[in-house]
């Protein structure tokens, strides 16, 4: 059997491809009117702004499901007006009126119903939306450029389409009604007949992205689940571009069925991978569309400085993208603020953000509130909440990204001295990384006014003998300016236990200095990493720095 990822049958189901417009193996006969483009008649008749702009990739035009299900429309009343009733402009059947036509359609944009009758248009009573050039536009009816009769087997269509089942034990008048009309536009018909011939065969005769595009867009106006799923994966097996993964995105009418789940998440992927290291691409980054930002911003696997940085980058995108602060507050309270992980900013950025008039004041309340929560949990209480939030692909706030600055949570103090103490935690598998010459640093934090942050180290020992563990604090701000504090390195080891003194001491900081302990735990790295050592509580080294300014 081939591969359902080429030309050729996607599975077991019977292959009717010899009966295809076979009249011999046909109970019914579907006429397709084919008409031209209502998009392009649009921008002849009105240079309309609000029309569906071209899209190279995506075949003629960008379209949601929303609006190719409109097109057809069975609707038992009209439907008997139109076939029976005569023409109210006239008073005389057209020419062309058949009374076997069984279905109906309606127009994108407009009620209007089309009669079987070609060029001739019937408003529902009391349409009110048809107005104005529109209105004009019903009213001359779109023009039939060819008409094209295809025989069917009924039974093979509404098998594979709950649309044709509907239809055929619905939609049909009279029982030995025979002919079905189908209205379609002149770019859609191509994908259509491959539609249709699929029905049959299981098969496609193409694979070129755009036709298959349009394939799907004509698998889900036409409700053909087997073929959606064909065509996405035909989709995924072409290699990706950053122009196909934001096309596949922004198609959510379509895409939000589960039919072709997979193309979207593979799209999400592909931005995720294409701009992890994002500091590389930030101009990249911000002209991309909402769901290509939202892709990549998304991703656990980021790789940030930190959480406030994704917050300046999210600000900064919405007030390129939308200048008005009205749209700006939409895009951030409804899609971007849930990319946003605040329980990893630091303070000083959550405050900020409270203040921020581009944000819906009562849903960053919210957030920030919960944030805050969120730091005053426990280690493992804070593991255990987005260990439960892990289950849920949309919404990971509670997960922490790769960041390059590890987050601290800081409790600050006024009286009777100013004071910070420093709660840093370390994965084993971040402390494994170090070695034999790494380094990693917190975040930063504040005291008097002075930034500091902490770094950890994999260092030898003075007699250059043993690899060994090391904690430093240093102070951000490089030049003359002088501070002097006492500082205080403590650990822990064990869960029910406090922290216990590593190291203290006093010093004064010139800016652009560290100070600390190489050997902070004194045994070697081998020692400090055994995985019966009593460095790491479930895997995760607790460390706490107490700085204090001096008087």
């Amino acid at each position: 059997m081939a591969s359902d990822l080429s030309p050729g049958r996607v599975n077991d189901s019977p292959d009717f491809a010899f009966a295809f417009n076979d009249k011999n193996f046909s109970d019914r006969v579907l006429r397709i009117e084919i008409v031209a483009d209502f998009f392009a008649a649009k921008i002849e008749d009105d240079d309309d702004d609000d029309i569906d702009e071209f899209d190279e990739m995506g075949g003629n035009r960008k379209r949601r499901r929303e609006d190719t299900k409109n097109e057809n429309v069975i609707c038992h009343e009209e439907q008997i007006l139109n076939c029976n009733m005569s023409d109210t402009e006239d008073g005389e059947m057209g020419a062309n009126q058949e009374n076997d036509v069984a279905m109906v359609e309606k127009l994108p944009s407009c009620n209007s119903l089309v009669s079987a009758q070609p060029g001739k248009l019937f408003a529902s009573a009391g349409d009110e939306s048809i107005q104005g050039k529109d209105a004009r536009w019903n009213r001359e009816g779109p023009t039939v450029l060819r008409v094209n009769s295809i025989h069917i087997s009924s039974p093979i269509l509404a098998a594979k389409s709950p649309f044709f089942y509907r239809l055929f034990s619905e939609g049909m008048r009279e029982p030995e009604q025979r002919q079905v009309t189908l209205r379609i536009q002149a770019s859609e018909e191509a994908a259509l007949m491959e539609l249709l011939n699929y029905m049959y065969s299981n098969t496609l005769s193409t694979t070129a992205p755009s036709a298959l595009l349009d394939i799907l867009m004509a698998a889900d106006k036409y409700e053909v689940a087997s073929c959606m799923r064909y065509c996405s994966r035909l989709l995924r097996n072409v290699p990706m571009t950053c122009e196909s993964a934001l096309l596949y995105l922004d198609l959510p009418g379509v895409l939000t069925t589960d039919a072709v789940e997979s193309l979207t998440e593979a799209a999400k992927h592909f931005l995720a991978l294409r701009y992890k290291d994002i500091s590389k691409f930030i101009e990249e980054v911000l002209k991309l569309p909402s769901a290509g930002i939202e892709a990549v911003l998304s991703s656990d696997d980021l790789q940030v400085a930190s959480e406030d940085v994704v917050y300046d980058l999210v600000l900064k995108w919405a007030r390129i993208q939308y200048p008005k602060l009205e749209e700006r507050r939409e895009i951030l309270s409804q899609r971007l603020i849930r990319v946003i992980r605040f329980p990893y900013m630091t303070c000083r950025k959550l405050k900020k953000a409270l203040t921020c008039s581009d944000f819906n004041a009562e849903m960053v309340s919210k957030v920030v509130l919960e944030a805050l929560f969120f730091k005053a949990e426990a280690p493992y209480r804070q593991r255990l909440l987005a260990a439960e939030e892990g289950n849920d692909t949309s919404y990971h706030h509670f997960v922490e990204r790769a960041y390059k600055y590890r987050p601290v949570k800081v409790i600050e103090f006024e009286v009777p001295r100013q004071q910070c103490v420093v709660y840093l935690d370390l994965k084993r598998e971040e402390c494994t990384n170090l070695f034999p010459a790494g380094r990693v640093y917190s975040q930063a934090f504040h005291l008097g006014g002075q930034g500091f942050f902490l770094s950890a180290h994999c260092n030898m020992d003075q007699q250059s003998s043993f690899h060994c563990f090391g904690l430093f604090l240093g102070m951000q701000e490089k030049g003359s300016v002088s501070f002097a504090v006492d500082y205080e390195f403590s650990a822990r080891s064990k869960q029910t236990e406090g922290y216990h003194s590593k190291y203290k001491g006093n010093y004064t900081f010139t800016g652009g200095k560290a100070v600390g302990y190489r050997n902070l735990f004194a045994v070697p790295w081998t020692s400090f990493m055994a995985e019966d050592g009593a460095y790491f509580i479930n895997g995760i080294l607790h460390l706490r720095a107490e700085l204090t300014i001096r008087k």
